[in-house]
């Protein structure tokens, strides 16, 4: 409930912001930009996923936005565990993983705009749109004795710890995916560093809120749900003109 609150307040803080700054003109330097990033979340591992954007100006200091976001979204509630056998780590009564495809259309606004290159420019950028859901079955290697194992789609109750030798391979299950639908809204500061007027590079912090229209169950032996809050960073480079 706190998670949620402090999200939803972030969103507020951010729309009082953009409501003054609509008022401002500012003498923008480029119409077009394309960024690419590497997505790290509070709801994934080190690597969360990778995003693309497009930018056109609509009005000065104004811009349209369109994006697409592939991630991977992890229960809260996953344990990381090694094999007694191996020593090979596998999660505990994890089912599925969770990849989120995000298309995403929004407006950006320049709150703080760099000198010619030198300084930082500070955007803040609102946006939403439709998630496609993929739920691939989480693969784990098994024993079967006389060291024989082979791997199989984990199923609560059906295997033993000592059974478990490690996960599967990567990627392993993609191609028996089931597929759910829902929408994502986010709201977010850009920090951009580039030195040069057709380069831009720098990182994205915000709140992202996914929810589908059933829920998920990643982790079946825990609470699951249809909503999946989180906070992100994303690392991102790109080119303007």
């Amino acid at each position: 409930m706190k998670k949620r609150s402090a999200i939803f307040f972030f969103m507020f803080f951010l729309l009082i912001i953009t409501k003054g700054i609509g008022q401002s003109r500012y003498n923008y330097e480029y119409t077009k930009e394309f960024i690419w990033g590497i997505n790290k979340n509070t709801s994934s591992g080190l690597i969360g996923g990778f995003i693309v954007k497009q930018s056109k100006a609509i009005k000065p200091g104004v811009y349209r936005t369109l994006g697409m976001e592939i991630v991977n979204i992890k229960h809260p509630n996953e344990v990381r565990l090694n094999s007694i056998i191996t020593g090979n780590f596998f999660i505990w009564a994890k089912e599925i993983y969770l990849y989120s495809i995000r298309g995403q259309y929004g407006r950006e606004y320049i709150l703080f705009k760099k000198a010619p290159q030198q300084g930082i420019q500070v955007n803040v950028q609102f946006a939403g749109g439709p998630s496609i859901g993929i739920k691939a079955p989480y693969y784990i290697e098994i024993a079967t004795g006389g060291f024989q194992s082979r791997k199989v789609p984990y199923k609560s109750g059906n295997y033993t710890f000592e059974q478990i030798l490690g996960t599967g391979n990567i990627f392993q299950g993609l191609f028996e995916s089931g597929i759910t639908v829902g929408v994502n809204v986010k709201s977010s500061l850009l920090f951009e560093f580039g030195t040069f007027k057709s380069n831009v590079t720098g990182i994205e912090l915000g709140f992202l809120i996914d929810a589908y229209i059933e829920k998920i169950k990643i982790v079946p032996a825990a609470e699951n749900s249809v909503v999946f809050p989180t906070a992100f960073i994303t690392f991102f480079y790109g080119s303007r003109r």
